[in-house]
C-alpha cells in the first residue's frame, strides 16, 4: 500500500489506475461477514428452562435465531444510490434495509426501515426490482405484477394480471420508456407499460416457459430472454417481428458482417445456447458481453456484437437445477483492469467467483449454517434445503449480499491483508491500553498500602 501511495503521489500511477488497483483488491478480498445480521422482527419459539438451567426437552438451551424473512428470502435488489437493500420473502412481505447504517468493521444487527406486509400484496413468492426510493415493482407467483409506492404510503399503485405464473421480470436501467419485461409460464415475453397501464405486446418465439430476462445496459431497446427450450433469444422491441436472432453454443465465430445489435440483415433463427433450461442471464455493464447459465450446469459468455460463443470454460463445479431464475453478478468493468471482471455464481450453498473471460475459479465461499434449515410459514414449520436465491453487488466494491431459503440475508464484504494488519494493530493498541490501565491501578494500590505501612511505622508505641 505504501508503495502505491508513493507512486500515486509522484505521478507514476494515474488516479484511475490507482483506483482500479484498490477496487480490484477489494473485490478479490470478499469474504463472509458474520458480524452483520438482518433481523426482520420475527421471533423464535424458545423452549422454557427448568430450575437446573436446562430446557424441558433435556437439551441445552439455544439462543433465539434471527431471520430477515422467517419463511425464506426469495429475492434481493439494491437502489441506484447503493444505500437501500430490498428483500422479498416467501411470506409475501417486502422489507427495506438501510445499508448506510452498517460499517464494515462493526458488529451490527440491522432492522428494516420500512416494510410491506402480505396483507397489501398477493399471497405467494415475491420477486422484485427496486427502481428508486419511491417506486417499487414486485412480481408474484400468482401471475400478478404490482407497482407500489414506498415508503410513504405503501399503497399498490397499479396491478397487472398476466394470467400465468411469473418467474422473473426486468426493467431497463437506462431506457426512457417504462416497459417491464415479464418471464412467465407462457412462452412469449410479456411487455407491460407502466405509463399506460396496459400490456403493450408480446414477443413470441420460445417454446415453453421463460425463466430469465436481461435488458442491454447500453441499448435501451435490446432485450435478451432465456427459456426451458434451451435457447437465448435477442429482441428489438421497436420491430414488429421483434426477434433479432438466437445464440448457438456451437458457433464460436459469430455472424460475419454484423455491426452491433439489430442493424445487420444477417441473423440466426435456430440453435441452442444450453442443453437444458436457461435460467440465468446478465450483461457486462459495458454491453460487450452477455452471460448465460443453464440446467446443463454450464456458463457461457457471448460476444454481444456477433453472437459468438467465446468458449470460456468454468469447469465442473457448477450446480444448477431449480426451475427458477438464477441470479448472476458481474463486477463492474470500471472497477477492474480490462478483461479482468469477476463472475459471482450461486452454486447451491456456495458462492463461486470466476474470472469472467478465462473461467478460472479464484474464490470459493461456503455459506455458513446447516444444509437443511427449518423455516416457518403460515402452514407451520417445515424443513428446506438451504441455497442462495438472490444476489446483488453493492457500489464501488462495497460487498455482495445474498438471499437464502433459510430466511437469512448474508453479507460478503471485502477484507484485505491491509485491513487485517490494521485490525491486529488496533487489537494490540487496545491490549496495551488495557495493560497500562491495569499497571496504573496496581501502582495506585501499592502506593496506598505503602502509605498505610509508613504511617504505622512512624507512630510511637509505648509498652506500659
Amino acid at each position: 500500500m505504501n508503495q502505491l501511495l508513493f507512486e500515486r503521489s509522484t505521478g507514476l500511477l494515474s488516479p484511475q489506475r490507482f483506483a482500479r488497483i484498490l477496487t480490484t483488491q477489494r473485490i478479490y478480498a470478499v469474504q463472509s461477514c458474520s458480524t452483520l445480521r438482518f433481523n426482520g422482527g420475527e421471533k423464535e419459539v424458545i423452549i422454557p428452562e427448568n430450575d437446573a438451567g436446562q430446557s424441558s426437552t433435556g437439551l441445552e438451551p439455544v439462543s433465539p435465531k434471527l431471520w430477515a424473512h422467517q419463511a425464506g428470502v426469495t429475492a434481493l435488489a439494491v437502489d441506484i444510490e447503493n444505500r437501500v437493500l430490498l428483500s422479498g420473502g416467501l411470506d409475501s412481505s417486502i422489507r427495506l434495509w438501510d445499508l448506510e447504517d452498517c460499517p464494515a468493521d462493526a458488529k451490527l444487527t440491522l432492522k428494516p426501515t420500512a416494510a410491506i406486509s402480505r396483507q397489501l400484496l398477493t399471497t405467494g413468492l415475491e420477486q422484485h426490482q427496486h427502481t428508486n426510493l419511491a417506486l417499487h415493482i414486485s412480481a408474484s407467483i400468482l401471475s400478478t405484477l404490482r407497482l407500489s409506492s414506498l415508503p410513504q404510503t405503501q399503497a399498490v399503485s397499479a396491478d397487472f394480471d398476466l394470467k400465468s405464473t411469473v418467474y422473473t421480470h426486468a426493467l431497463s436501467p437506462i431506457a426512457q420508456h417504462v416497459l417491464v419485461a415479464c418471464a412467465t409460464q407462457h412462452p412469449a415475453v410479456r411487455l407491460v407499460d407502466l405509463r399506460s397501464g396496459a400490456n403493450t405486446h408480446s414477443l413470441a418465439g420460445h417454446h415453453g416457459a421463460l425463466l430469465s430476462l436481461a435488458w442491454s445496459p447500453t441499448l435501451d431497446y435490446i432485450l435478451a430472454s432465456g427459456g426451458v427450450d434451451g435457447t437465448v433469444r435477442l429482441w428489438d422491441i421497436r420491430k414488429s417481428s421483434g426477434q433479432l436472432g438466437v445464440l448457438d453454443m456451437e458457433d464460436s465465430t459469430g455472424i460475419a458482417g454484423t455491426d452491433g445489435m439489430g442493424k445487420s440483415s444477417q441473423s440466426r433463427d435456430t440453435g441452442k445456447a444450453h442443453h437444458g433450461a436457461v435460467n440465468g442471464l446478465t450483461w457486462t455493464d459495458d454491453g460487450y458481453h452477455l452471460v448465460s447459465a443453464g440446467h446443463d450446469e454450464r456458463v457461457r459468455v457471448w460476444d454481444a456484437a456477433t453472437g459468438a460463443n467465446t468458449l470460456a470454460s468454468f469447469g465442473p463445479t457448477l450446480k444448477n437445477g431449480h426451475l427458477s431464475n438464477l441470479p448472476l453478478v458481474i463486477s463492474p468493468t470500471a472497477l477492474t483492469s480490462a478483461g479482468q471482471e469477476l463472475l459471482f455464481y450461486p452454486s447451491e450453498r456456495e458462492l463461486l467467483a470466476f474470472e469472467l473471460h478465462q473461467g478460472r475459479l479464484v474464490k470459493r465461499l461456503k455459506v455458513p449454517g446447516p444444509n437443511i434449515a427449518s423455516v416457518r410459514s403460515r402452514t407451520g414449520e417445515r424443513n428446506t434445503k438451504n441455497r442462495i436465491t438472490g444476489l446483488v453487488f453493492r457500489g464501488q466494491a462495497d460487498g455482495i449480499y445474498s438471499a437464502h431459503t433459510d430466511g437469512q440475508i448474508r453479507a460478503w464484504l471485502p477484507k484485505t491483508a491491509e485491513d487485517d494488519r490494521l485490525e491486529i494493530e488496533e487489537e494490540d493498541c487496545l491490549k496495551r491500553h488495557a495493560q497500562d490501565d491495569e499497571d496504573e491501578d496496581g501502582r495506585r494500590k501499592r502506593q496506598v498500602l505503602n502509605d498505610v505501612f509508613t504511617d504505622l511505622t512512624r507512630q510511637k508505641i509505648s509498652f506500659g
